[in-house]
């Protein structure tokens, strides 16, 4: 069986969709590469940031739940997303966010007060755009319990007190864990929903679907999101993750160039189109300044 390769999305709750995108295509420049809706509830939006082709390992997508009430972060909750830039690139995002950096890395809240941090990578680029997620941070209840999962079960790497290693090279994630506070968490504006992991293709999946239930946690079926097929579990602390497949991709609708400019829909809300883009709220999205 492949070892998972890395992050491949977090997706988290906006309670304004225009805003949402205000922030994250607008001021940190993030490419909206697909605007469609939760297939679980199409009279919401679901939206895709990530680079110029939506790899996995970089987006960031939200459910748009108009007017939802804030959440709160439990006791077993993702609590913030870091994302890289390129090396020498911190000091561009202090002025642009107009937040000194601490601790080696720029931290921001977004407009619904989820916490968004920049951390640099060890190469320079010609631009400082954000190039991919780097790690997660999570509450834990039970730190014992989870760690032994992420390495004897999801064979992650233990890199350093409180720090695991996704996936090799180039495209590694790190999911950093802390001791949870407080009691259950209330999921709304501001709150991650879950993490994802990547995994090849459909066959890997099967292999991991058969894994995690030979580790003994209950997993979903598989389920087809249209752009990779998903597979769901909570781990020992609660935390929902999910695997997904790097394909089919974001171009399986648009072509690279148009990624995000109309809403697409999956086959089996095509008929009610014209109900849903007159329900939606129209969203206009700010030319991208920067580029991978």
């Amino acid at each position: 069986m492949k070892n998972l390769k890395g992050i491949h999305h977090v997706t988290a709750i906006t309670g304004d969709a225009q805003k949402n995108v205000d922030f994250y295509a607008g001021v940190l420049a993030m490419r909206l590469v697909k605007k469609t809706v939760n297939f679980d509830d199409p009279n919401s939006y679901h939206l895709y940031f990530g680079d110029q082709t939506g790899s996995p390992g970089t987006l960031l997508t939200f459910f748009a739940w108009p007017g939802t009430a804030k959440g709160r972060i439990g006791a077993s909750e993702p609590v913030a997303v870091s994302f890289q830039v390129p090396k020498g690139a911190l000091d561009w995002w202090e002025e642009r966010l107009e937040t000194p950096r601490k601790h080696a890395r720029v931290a921001v809240t977004d407009p619904d007060g989820m916490r968004v941090e920049l951390v640099e990578g060890n190469r320079e680029a010609a631009s400082p755009a954000i190039q991919r997620i780097h790690s997660l941070t999570l509450n834990l209840a039970d730190l014992k319990e989870s760690g032994s999962l992420f390495v004897n079960g999801l064979q992650f790497a233990e890199v350093g007190e409180n720090r695991y290693q996704v996936g090799d090279g180039p495209d590694a994630g790190y999911v950093d864990v802390q001791p949870g506070a407080g009691g259950r968490g209330m999921l709304g504006a501001g709150t991650i929903h879950h993490v994802a992991f990547r995994t090849d293709d459909d066959a890997s999946q099967q292999e991991w679907l058969r894994h995690v239930v030979r580790v003994g946690l209950h997993v979903s079926p598989v389920m087809d999101r249209k752009y990779f097929h998903s597979i769901y579990f909570r781990e020992p602390s609660g935390v929902l993750f999910e695997i997904a497949t790097d394909p089919p991709g974001m171009t399986v609708d648009e072509a690279a160039g148009h990624l995000g400019e109309k809403l697409m829909l999956p086959a089996e809300y095509e008929g009610a189109r014209t109900e849903l883009e007159a329900t939606l709220p129209p969203l206009r999205t700010p030319g991208l300044e920067l580029v991978v």
